[in-house]
Parts: structure tokens; C-alpha cells; sequence
């Protein structure tokens, strides 16, 4: 057997059946592409599913790395540190200020935000009936328990019961189904701007100003469910900044420290005393290294004008995308650097994404029949028509169910 041949026997024979990856070993890539093992070049219109913000082999993101793991790893939250303390200044500056806290990943920072929900309402406003949960049908908020308890898709809950009780899932888009559900017992409603693993479906005009209106109303807190939105991922750094409205709690992940593990829970100064010390921690959240990748990321979105390529490219992929619609069948779906094209009935997302793959072309299903584009933060015209002239010739060819 050959070195790849060897490889995927490992992980044949060593690692758990829960993914289905593709036969490939990737070794290396650079900005908006990869190479396996067997030296084949792939075009990443996935970035690790929205995660590497600026590419692969970003020389500026593999510094910082370098020189913070020259000098400290990890010390743990019992003492300050010091790119974490910069990067909490940085986000600051951000449209939703408030205070942190740091963790590993999404399900992490949904974790958070919910645990912090329940013990404001239940300690801070004294309220300990307010107990409940209202989410939305189609969601994902993560595999943890208490995430996998709010997300709205019965295929990722299957088998996990009995899960954590006083969740509830109203209609995405849909205010009065939240009105109806609404009550003096509930803490939190967690809401997803737009929705990504659901099938990239946007929130209708005016619906999360209307839901943070309702919530206000009840005395219940908003959480916005950031971690595949925010770092810049729609055209804004955080999604909600295109919807005029600020929820209380927000939660941030994937593309944040640029490939280094990092979660992130916001939350407005009054909501945050929910949390007092020993009340909740994360032994690796917010270490040195991963903060300062998120450091670096940070402001190479600022100094790069990658909001602003966001939006151009995201304008050019839509244009493309309803090319492809209008060619092919099937629905444009999404807002900046994530998108996706809903096929049109009969027409196999799996194969499609296999085809493309087998043609050098790297893309990710969601919601089961939407074929998902969310590159790099990078990526230029040419790279998405070459991305569209790979899916256009798969699409041609028909890949059926």
C-alpha cells in the first residue's frame, strides 16, 4: 500500500464510525486551496466549514503562532493572560461590547450562553420558575447536551433522550409561534440570524427586531447564536449588525481564531452578573495561543478590508449562484460568504458534492439539499468562477437520486 493507502486504513481500522469523510488525506494547502497526500490540488470552497477566516498557510496567522508558542502555551484562568486581555479589548471595540467568556467551541459558547440565561433570571432578577427555552425549528446550536437540547432537527437528537426538559421550538420567521410559546416561565429564546446548518435560510425582514421587541416585552433574553454568522462571515463582523438590533447574549466560534480551536460567549454588562467565580470555567478557553490567533484574525480583517471583500464577493457569488438556478434549477440561498444553492427536486446533494470533489472542487452540504459555499474570507472573482464552471459541469452531467 501507498503512504494514503496506509493512512485511511488507520482510520479504518482506529477511529469511531460518527463522520463519513471523504477518501482524501489532506496534507497542505495555501489561501483557498489544499493538496492531499497524493499531491492533488483542491479549490476550498468549504474553509473547514467557515472556520478559516484567512485561508490556508496564512504566513502573518503561522507567525503569531510561532512567536506565542515561544513563549507560553497555557496557564489556565487562574491568572490573567495577556493576548487574551488585547483580543477582549479588540472585540470590544466591535458593535456589541459587554463583558467574555472563553472556551473551545460553539457548542461551549451556546452552553454558556444558556447556563448564564437561567442563572440571571434565576438569581439576579429572582425568578426561579424562569426555567424554559425557546428555539426554532430547523436550528443547530450544537452536540453537546444542553445544545443538542435547542437544536430544532430531530436527525441530530435521535437517540440522545431524555434530553434537557423546558425547551420548546417555534417556526423560523414565524413571531406569532414565539408569542404563543412565550411566558413567565421562560428564560431565553437562542435564534440563529440565519441558519446555516438548517439550509442557509436568512430571517425574514424585520423578524429578529421584532422577536427582541417580544422578548423585551416578557422579560426574557435574546440569545443570538453567532458561531457560524459573525467573524465577518455575512459582509459585517457580527450578522446582527444588518438587522438593527442587539441581543443580550451572543455567542461566536469557527472562523474566530482562524483554524485554532476558540468559543466565545458576549454578554451586555447587566446580563453578565449572572455569572459570579465558580460558577462556570473552561480550563483551555481563551489560552494564549488560541487568543492569539484570534488576536491576529482579528485585526487582519480590519487591516485586509476583508468586510469589504466580503460583501463584493459575496454579491459575485450570488450573481453566480443564480446563474446556476436559473440554468439548472433549484434556489440561491444566503447573505456575504455564505451561500448556497437549495437543488432543485430529484437531484442527490451527496453526489453532487462527490462529483465536484472528484473535479478538484471542495463544497459541504446543508440542510440536506443545499450545496454550501463558505470560503475563506480571501477569496477573489476568479476563484468563484472557477468554483461555479466545476458545480455548472457537475450539474450538467445531472447527478440524480
Amino acid at each position: 500500500m501507498n503512504s494514503t493507502e496506509t493512512l485511511l486504513a488507520t482510520a479504518d481500522s482506529r477511529l469511531l464510525k460518527n463522520y463519513r469523510p471523504a477518501p482524501v488525506v489532506m496534507r497542505r494547502g495555501k489561501g483557498c486551496e489544499l493538496w492531499d497526500t497524493e499531491g492533488r490540488r483542491y479549490l476550498d470552497m468549504t474553509a473547514g466549514i467557515a472556520v478559516c477566516a484567512l485561508g490556508h498557510g496564512d504566513p502573518g496567522l503561522a507567525a503569531a503562532l510561532a512567536e506565542q508558542a515561544g513563549q507560553l502555551i497555557h496557564t489556565s484562568n487562574l491568572y490573567y493572560v495577556e493576548t487574551q486581555l488585547k483580543f477582549v479589548e479588540a472585540l470590544a471595540r466591535r458593535a456589541f461590547a459587554g463583558r467574555a467568556f472563553f472556551c473551545n467551541s460553539g457548542s461551549e459558547a451556546n452552553e454558556a450562553g444558556l447556563k448564564l440565561a437561567r442563572r440571571y433570571q434565576q438569581v439576579v432578577k429572582a425568578q426561579p420558575q424562569r426555567t424554559e427555552v425557546i428555539s426554532f425549528v430547523g436550528s443547530f446550536h450544537g452536540r453537546t447536551v444542553g445544545s443538542l437540547s435547542v437544536t430544532g432537527q430531530a436527525k441530530y437528537r435521535q437517540g440522545f433522550d431524555p434530553l434537557v426538559p423546558g425547551v420548546s421550538f417555534a417556526e423560523f420567521g414565524n413571531l406569532d409561534s414565539v408569542a404563543k410559546l412565550i411566558g413567565d416561565k421562560t428564560a431565553a429564546v437562542i435564534v440563529e440570524p440565519i441558519q446555516a446548518e438548517g439550509g442557509i435560510r436568512v430571517a425574514p425582514p424585520g423578524f429578529l427586531r421584532a422577536l427582541r421587541d417580544l422578548c423585551r416585552q416578557h422579560g426574557v433574553l435574546l440569545i443570538f447564536d453567532e458561531v457560524q454568522t459573525g467573524v465577518g462571515r455575512t459582509g459585517t463582523f457580527y450578522g446582527f449588525e444588518q438587522e438593527d438590533v442587539v441581543p443580550d447574549i451572543l455567542t461566536l466560534a469557527k472562523g474566530i481564531a482562524g483554524g485554532v480551536p476558540m468559543g466565545v460567549m458576549l454578554a451586555s454588562d447587566t446580563v453578565a452578573s449572572g455569572f459570579e467565580p465558580g460558577t462556570h470555567a473552561s480550563t483551555f478557553g481563551g489560552n494564549p495561543l488560541a487568543s492569539a490567533a484570534a488576536l491576529y484574525v482579528s485585526n487582519a480583517i480590519d487591516q485586509l478590508g476583508l468586510l469589504k471583500n466580503c460583501v463584493e464577493q459575496g454579491a459575485h457569488l450570488s450573481s453566480k449562484l443564480a446563474g446556476l438556478a436559473a440554468r439548472h434549477g433549484g434556489t440561491p440561498r444566503g447573505r456575504g460568504l455564505l451561500q448556497g444553492l437549495d437543488l432543485r427536486e430529484g437531484l442527490d446533494a451527496a453526489a453532487v458534492v462527490g462529483k465536484a470533489r472528484e473535479q478538484g472542487l471542495l463544497l459541504s452540504i446543508a440542510g440536506g439539499s443545499v450545496v454550501r459555499f463558505v470560503p475563506p474570507l480571501i477569496v477573489t472573482s476568479a476563484l468563484i468562477d472557477e468554483a461555479i464552471g466545476i458545480l455548472d459541469g457537475v450539474l450538467s452531467g445531472s447527478t440524480s437520486k
